[in-house]
């Protein structure tokens, strides 16, 4: 029976189209055919970043995977192998991934994993290929364990959430504009995801969508891409290095050190791993809400636009 449940790996099998890709989208930027900017550099740690990810996914992959082929037996239904299940099943765990990503950007202990993919400062199909070493450690395989209990097999899972994967690669760009009114309306696009992977305040905690951008437009949490607020691209606070290894592991450090620093409560000490990124003891750090009510107050005109509050917000004391 476990072998009709052995499913192609859709990612690997696009990888020849991963790399053709960055090398005509590298070529197009180079002779000024298209938008876009690389750094050798940057580049070569996104590819580093993307290895290590494979790598971790041989190694550690399968404790998740695992962990949800026992839950298999648990299931309330076997919806079985027809086409209608692998659509739903992509379409569910295209919502899962919408609420993984919105729990990455507001937890500190899931966005410790997912930061590194926003660290490059350049916004290019290499970028894309930045991804976690740590996804494990985070539990959020967890968000799955519903889709299995329903009697969707963990395989079909992984099998239709590669799909999801090679879409949202080729939306990592600046060569492909704004795309037909009713494909951007529909799908997560390069105009769409580059509001994701943008610093400008109105774009932070924006699009979190993997192939539907119908889920930000349902939860509130759409942004579209204007001409005159072009993205700028990587972390509030840029880390500044090329280093594998500290884009891998710079802010579970950072989280680690600031929940174990001395003179805290036990619950400043929680809520430095489970409080948006930028909150703090103290108040004195920044998070997404304090630098959008700051641009508001610099820019009262921009007030209750899109990705901004209604009004300007005086910081909490």
């Amino acid at each position: 029976m476990m072998d009709d449940y052995n499913f192609p790996q859709v990612t690997q099998l696009a990888i020849p189209f991963f790399v053709g890709a960055i090398l005509i989208e590298l070529w197009l930027v180079r002779t000024g055919r298209a938008k876009g900017s690389f750094e050798t550099r940057d580049t070569l740690t996104s590819l580093m970043m993307g290895t290590g990810n494979v790598v971790a996914g041989l190694l550690l992959g399968v404790v998740s995977y695992w962990a949800l082929l026992w839950l298999w037996q648990f299931r309330f239904f076997n919806l079985g192998l027809s086409a209608w299940v692998f659509l739903a099943a992509f379409l569910l765990d295209d919502l899962r991934y919408y609420v993984y990503h919105r729990i990455a950007h507001r937890v500190r202990w899931v966005w410790a994993e997912h930061v590194n993919h926003h660290s490059s400062q350049h916004y290019n199909l290499s970028t894309a290929l930045r991804q976690s070493w740590t996804g494990l450690f985070t539990f959020m395989f967890v968000l799955q364990a519903p889709l299995v209990l329903l009697g969707f097999h963990p395989a079909v899972i992984a099998f239709t959430f590669g799909f999801n994967l090679v879409w949202q690669f080729w939306i990592h760009t600046e060569a492909i504009g704004k795309m037909w009114g009713w494909f951007e309306f529909i799908f997560n696009t390069p105009s769409h995801h580059r509001v994701h992977h943008a610093t400008n305040p109105r774009y932070l905690d924006a699009n979190f969508a993997g192939t539907l951008i119908i889920w930000d437009r349902m939860f509130g949490t759409f942004v579209e891409e204007l001409e005159e607020d072009r993205p700028r691209y990587g972390i509030v606070k840029n880390i500044g290095t090329f280093n594998p290894l500290k884009v891998a592991f710079h802010e579970w450090i950072g989280m680690f050190k600031d929940a174990l620093a001395p003179g805290l409560s036990l619950s400043d000490r929680i809520n430095y791993l489970i409080k948006p990124p930028g909150w703090s003891h103290d108040g004195s750090r920044e998070t997404s809400e304090s630098l959008k009510a700051a641009y508001v107050r610099r820019n009262p005109g921009e007030a209750g636009k899109p990705g901004l509050p209604a009004a300007s917000v005086e910081p909490a004391e």
